[in-house]
This record gives C-alpha cells, sequence and structure tokens, in this order.
C-alpha cells in the first residue's frame, strides 16, 4: 500500500514528462528548438519533434507562401510624371534558422516583422526601377518586364532575411486625382500634335504627287508637240513636193491654184473687204471662164 502510493506520482510525473518533450510539426509549418535564446534543432519536416522539458521552446514559422499587400507609394518616372503605384509580394521562409535571427521572434510576430522589412526593401527597388524608365511604360498592360527588375533587385536582401521571394506585382499604377486634368490636357495636344503631323506629312505627299502629275504631263504635251511638228514638218515637205511636180507638170494650173490660195487669205472670214482695180493681176484667172490667166 505504501509503494503505490510513492510509484504512482513517480509514474504520473514520467509521464508528464515525456509528453512535455514530444512536439508536433504541422506540415505546413517548420520548428526551432532554442535552448536559452540559442537554436539546438531545426525540424523542417512534419511529425513528431522531442525536446528537453522545460528548458527547450519550440517556436513555429509558417511554410507556406506569404502574400504581403504594400501600402500604395508615389514615384516618379524618368519623364517627371507623379505615379501611384499600389503593389504586392509572395514569399516563403527559405532558411528558418536565418529568418529566426533578422526577427528575433517567432509566429505572427515575426510575420509582422519580416513583412514591414521586407515592403521597405520592395518601395525602395520600386522607385529606382520605375524611376528609370518612361510613365508610359509603367501605365502600359505589359509591365512584366519592369515587375521582374524589381523582384531580382529585391531578392538579394530578401535572401539575407532567410526568404525567397517568389513573386512583385503591380496591381494599380495611376495618375494622382491634381493631375488627370494636366494630363488630360497634354495628351490631348500630343494627339492634336501627331495628327496635324500627318496631315503635313499628308500635304507634302500630295505636293510631290502633284509634282509629278505636272512634270509627266509638261513632258508629254512637249513630245506630242515635237510629234506634231515633226509630222506637220513633214506634211509640208510633201505639199511642197507635190506642188513642186504639180508645178513641173502643169504650170498655168499651178498658178491658178496659188491664186485660189491668196483670194482665201485675203478675203479670210468673209468680213474683210478688199478693194482692187478692175484690171488689178488679183482678178486674172475670174475674168476668164476657163479660169485661165489673161495674160496668156
Amino acid at each position: 500500500m505504501n509503494k503505490s502510493v510513492f510509484i504512482l506520482p513517480v509514474i504520473v510525473v514520467v509521464i508528464a514528462a515525456i509528453m512535455s518533450s514530444l512536439f508536433i510539426v504541422d506540415e505546413r509549418e517548420k520548428a526551432l528548438v532554442l535552448r536559452f535564446g540559442r537554436v539546438v534543432q531545426v525540424q523542417e519536416d512534419p511529425g513528431i519533434g522531442f525536446r528537453v522539458p522545460f528548458i527547450d521552446q519550440v517556436v513555429t514559422y509558417d511554410d507556406r507562401i506569404i502574400s504581403i499587400d504594400m501600402e500604395a507609394q508615389e514615384v516618379i518616372p524618368n519623364d517627371d510624371r507623379r505615379l501611384i503605384i499600389d503593389a504586392f509580394a509572395r514569399y516563403r521562409i527559405s532558411d528558418v534558422v536565418q529568418f529566426r535571427q533578422a526577427t528575433g521572434a517567432g509566429g505572427e510576430q515575426a510575420k509582422a516583422v519580416a513583412d514591414r522589412r521586407l515592403e521597405d526593401i520592395l518601395r525602395a527597388q520600386t522607385r529606382e526601377v520605375l524611376g528609370s524608365v518612361s510613365s508610359g511604360d509603367i501605365l502600359s498592360t505589359d509591365r512584366t518586364a519592369l515587375m521582374l527588375r524589381i523582384r531580382n533587385g529585391a531578392s538579394s536582401a530578401a535572401s539575407s532575411l532567410g526568404m525567397t521571394l517568389i513573386d512583385v506585382r503591380l496591381k494599380r499604377t495611376d495618375l494622382p486625382t491634381e493631375n488627370l486634368a494636366e494630363t488630360f490636357r497634354r495628351m490631348v495636344s500630343e494627339r492634336e500634335r501627331e495628327a496635324e503631323d500627318e496631315r503635313a506629312r499628308g500635304r507634302e505627299a500630295a505636293q510631290r504627287i502633284r509634282a509629278l502629275a505636272d512634270r509627266t504631263v509638261i513632258e508629254l504635251v512637249s513630245d506630242a508637240e515635237r510629234l506634231a511638228r515633226i509630222a506637220e514638218g513633214e506634211a509640208d515637205a510633201e505639199r511642197n513636193g507635190i506642188f513642186a511636180s504639180a508645178y513641173g507638170q502643169d504650170a498655168e494650173f499651178f498658178q491658178f491654184y496659188r491664186s485660189l490660195e491668196a483670194y482665201s487669205k485675203a478675203i479670210g472670214d468673209g468680213n474683210a473687204r478688199l478693194v482692187l482695180s478692175p484690171d488689178h493681176e488679183f482678178f486674172n484667172y475670174l475674168r476668164n471662164e476657163n479660169g485661165t490667166s489673161t495674160d496668156q
């Protein structure tokens, strides 16, 4: 009876000691065993772990991908147009010992410290990257290259905290409210300038086309006139040849034909008046009913 009185408390103490020396690590967690604040064991795999009861302390950390929403910040691109940037990032604890050293805490307190320090790193890197490009690049729909530059630039600093930076996203890029009117006016001016440039190029092209057309017309008319003069000269030459042949065959008829031409040129369109004496040689062929000269 007396033995059982002593054995039962001992058994209870032993069982309590064994139970307190065991701890369970969830598959979503990593754990550190601390002894007087110093890391003595790292438990990264899920399962049961052991510690020295009442001496060792178990601190757990989230092993999942953690998201951090950054506060909106103002950046100034290289064209001096202010923009409001809203972004978020995702990271994971890669080195739990280094993470512990960087934050000096565990659980939610460690996460709060890590989020604050990582946000400072990302804000500085965002200002550096976005300050080196134009506002048009930032406001465009394709910002993948910019987000990669921010992530890559902040990765080394995040690694020093025991974290792996997985992704950085720009959620919203807006103009400050007070700048909207000025920006709209500037965009209208730029579009009007572009439209005027297009119209000027159109007028220049039309002028070149008209000049080319005028030159083509002049060349065609000149060529036509040249061909007409050639044809006229050839016709005159042929006519003179015919006249010469006619004169050689019938000089009387040739003189009659030349007189008719002279009459036609003198009278013209019929409104001219010609005053001649009756015995003028102009009427030589008119006095003879045979159409021959009266001089013969």
